[in-house]
């Protein structure tokens, strides 16, 4: 159920209908929006008369919302939602580019591709200090000392730093280093990470699962704005099909799925997309001709001799020539490269 209020609606008339909704069982989320202000309410609206509300004062309209994800969707907001990671804005008429190494290997390794991500143009550094990998032999990460690592790089460089929390316990290191959370996609459906990411409070990178429809992506984006975080970016990474000329299909088809039903910014990872370093760049071109806010790309300064998908990560002269044409390809989608950390 959606409460359509009056755009100059006062704090104690908001108060008034959010306590109603809490009388009868149900939790008031509140949308300011450029026109409007929407209150949505989740809990079990369906049982709920809609004349509770009518009456009360500012209130111009009570909505009946079948939506499963009412708080991800535009219904609620019209305006595409801007999430700030360390001063840099993602979303809206903004594009940011994340970039980095797949895996913190040592201090010197992700310091000089966080160097080379600053000078390309990069606005956010990635690093996986915790790693979930298909093989339990294969390297899983420096933990502690890698995000130690990514966070004095980031420092350094004045790039903020994102990276990924694998459970509950990892999120609370994570929160201590980094300045956005990374759900991958084989947590998507890990209801509890979800859960705890929405009371952290930091801003959340969420990837879509690589078996997952756009609408199971959304519903999991849901878990983390009715815990009170709504910093959430989505990420399409590709999906699994019956194609063996990549590694996973990337769905940019999805891109416009997300943005036609939710305000959430949605960005794109083309390195696990495709898996093969020579597709990643006409992938990432794509994606920005399609309208994504943003690109999410794995960069090495020794690809070969990576630990961990060195043969999905680009060189860092690559990234930089790939960040000089984005001008240029964004100018048709109307959105701008946003500014990084240190001038925002």
């Amino acid at each position: 159920m959606l409460i359509v209020m009056s755009a100059q609606a006062t704090p104690l008339q908001i108060e008034a209908v959010a306590a109603r909704a809490s009388g009868v069982g149900l939790k008031a989320h509140p949308f300011h929006g450029e026109r409007r202000l929407v209150l949505a309410l989740t809990g079990s609206p369906e049982s709920v008369d809609p004349s509770l509300f009518e009456t009360m004062d500012a209130v111009l309209e009570v909505v009946h919302l079948r939506l499963p994800y009412p708080l991800v969707s535009r219904a609620v907001k019209d305006e595409d939602s801007v999430v700030r990671v360390g001063g840099v804005a993602v979303g809206g008429p903004h594009f940011a580019v994340m970039a980095g190494p797949c895996a913190v290997e040592s201090h010197a390794q992700v310091r000089a591709v966080a160097a080379a991500v600053r000078q390309a143009g990069g606005h956010i550094l990635r690093g996986g200090a915790f790693k979930p990998r298909s093989s339990p032999y294969s390297f899983q990460g420096r933990g502690r000392e890698g995000l130690e690592a990514l966070r004095d790089a980031g420092r350094e460089f004045g790039l903020p730093i994102v990276t990924e929390a694998l459970d509950e316990r990892s999120l609370e290191l994570v929160c201590q280093h980094a300045d956005m959370i990374q759900v991958g996609s084989r947590n998507m459906h890990n209801y509890a990470l979800l859960k705890a990411c929405g009371r952290c409070r930091l801003p959340v990178l969420l990837k879509r699962g690589m078996g997952s429809t756009v609408e199971e992506l959304l519903l999991a984006a849901e878990y983390i704005l009715a815990e009170g975080n709504r910093q959430v970016v989505l990420c399409e990474r590709g999906i699994r099909t019956f194609a063996d000329h990549t590694r996973f299909t990337l769905d940019l088809s999805a891109v416009l799925a997300v943005q036609r039903l939710s305000h959430l910014p949605i960005i794109v990872d083309p390195s696990h997309g495709t898996g093969k370093r020579h597709k990643v760049v006409p992938m990432a071109r794509g994606a920005v001709a399609v309208g994504a806010n943003g690109l999410l790309i794995e960069v090495h300064n020794d690809p070969s001799h990576a630990l961990s998908d060195g043969q999905q990560a680009i060189l860092p002269s690559e990234l930089a020539a790939l960040v000089r044409q984005l001008p240029t390809l964004l100018s048709l989608t109307g959105k701008d490269l946003t500014n990084h950390a240190s001038s925002a």
